[in-house]
């Protein structure tokens, strides 16, 4: 990395210096280098530019900089600048938008046609299966699923859209190497093979409550429409709306019972104006994506050998768990144990008394 960028790097990671201020400063002083090297009376003649801010400016290193990229590098990631190709186009035109970021994955996913799908954390069973149905099929219709990384609905819908063969992208509320929730290891380590993770935050930094708004600034930026699927009266994933509807961005949701809790942010939304979700061909309409019907879902490419061999011998008719025991040649409850984590994923559907049928038709992964 040239002088001139880790110079930038240290400016934009200097507290409190925005957008703004660093747009003023390197419109006053020239480059990031020279801001680097202005006095402390020369930074102060900058406009908006307060006494701390110079003092936090003179702190400034380009040496830690440095350390920082390297750390992130190691960490498989790469520090993004705004004039990078790789940088999300639509994240410069957001209200606030950020001056650096952090990635590591899939840097191609940040170019693409992306929805932002999130929700309650203590989400229901139908939650669970619309979130699946929707970012799957987001997935392969060509759209990016983007997400928070956190549990219960966005972790399925990162999920889903990898089952599927789709791309997807989680943005973190952290630096990149830190696991947040700790739950979801097994899913930042498959999103960093087959999607990607992107984050405001150096590596290394942990999550703190204001860095959750910032991180949902980023999920609606990036994405043309924000679908929520459960959220409660004051969910969190109502501030992510907030930031959506700020940015000039499109937002829809799930209806859900009156009933229940978890779908009052939803239908208040819908109240209020925000397009029903009804079925996936109302997301993809606002994409201009022809709905062909349900496609056949591909076979995530992270199933183990049992998993694979229980799938290969359901069908969409149910099949007690004993029958289906018998010809794989397993004992009951292996099977059951193989059957529960298939239904956890979404890959497979129970019926009273035992009974398991597929969820839909299923096809080989893309090697």
């Amino acid at each position: 990395m040239t002088t001139e960028r880790l110079a930038y790097v240290a400016l934009a990671l200097t507290p409190g210096i925005g957008p703004s201020r660093l747009g003023s400063l390197l419109a006053r002083l020239g480059s990031a280098v020279d801001v680097l090297g202005a006095t402390q009376e020369e930074l102060e003649e900058v406009p908006h530019i307060s006494k701390a801010a110079a003092a936090a400016l003179r702190e400034a290193s380009a040496d830690r900089a440095a350390a920082i990229v390297a750390r992130a590098e190691a960490l498989g990631g790469r520090a993004l600048l705004p004039d990078d190709p790789e940088f999300p186009t639509v994240l410069r035109e957001i209200p606030d938008p950020p001056t650096l970021l952090f990635a590591s994955g899939r840097l191609d996913l940040l170019a693409r046609p992306t929805v932002a799908i999130v929700g309650s954390r203590a989400h229901t069973r139908y939650g669970a299966e619309v979130t699946r149905h929707l970012a799957a099929g987001c997935a392969r219709a060509g759209l990016v699923v983007a997400s928070g990384m956190a549990r219960g609905i966005d972790a399925l819908a990162h999920e889903a859209a990898l089952d599927a063969g789709g791309g997807t992208v989680g943005v973190l509320g952290n630096g990149l190497g830190v696991v947040y929730p700790s739950a979801n290891r097994l899913l930042y380590d498959r999103m960093g093979r087959e999607g990607a993770l992107l984050t405001e935050f150096p590596p290394g930094d942990r999550p703190n409550v204001g860095s959750f708004p910032r991180r949902n600034r980023l999920i609606s930026g990036l994405a043309r429409v924000t679908l929520v699927v459960e959220a409660r009266e004051k969910s969190g994933a109502l501030l992510t709306v907030e930031s959506a509807l700020g940015q000039g961005r499109d937002v829809m949701a799930v209806p859900g019972p009156i009933t229940s809790p978890v779908s009052v942010g939803c239908n208040r939304l819908i109240q209020g104006g925000s397009k029903p979700v009804l079925g996936l061909r109302d997301v993809l309409e606002e994409y201009g994506i022809a709905w062909e019907g349900a496609p056949a879902a591909r076979l995530p490419t992270d199933l183990n050998e049992a998993e694979r061999r229980t799938l290969a011998v359901l069908s969409t008719a149910p099949r007690h768990v004993d029958d289906l025991a018998e010809t794989l040649g397993t004992d009951a409850a292996e099977t059951l144990a193989t059957l529960t984590s298939l239904e956890i994923r979404g890959l497979a559907g129970q019926a009273p008394g035992k009974f398991f049928h597929t969820t839909s038709p299923l096809s080989p992964a893309p090697r």
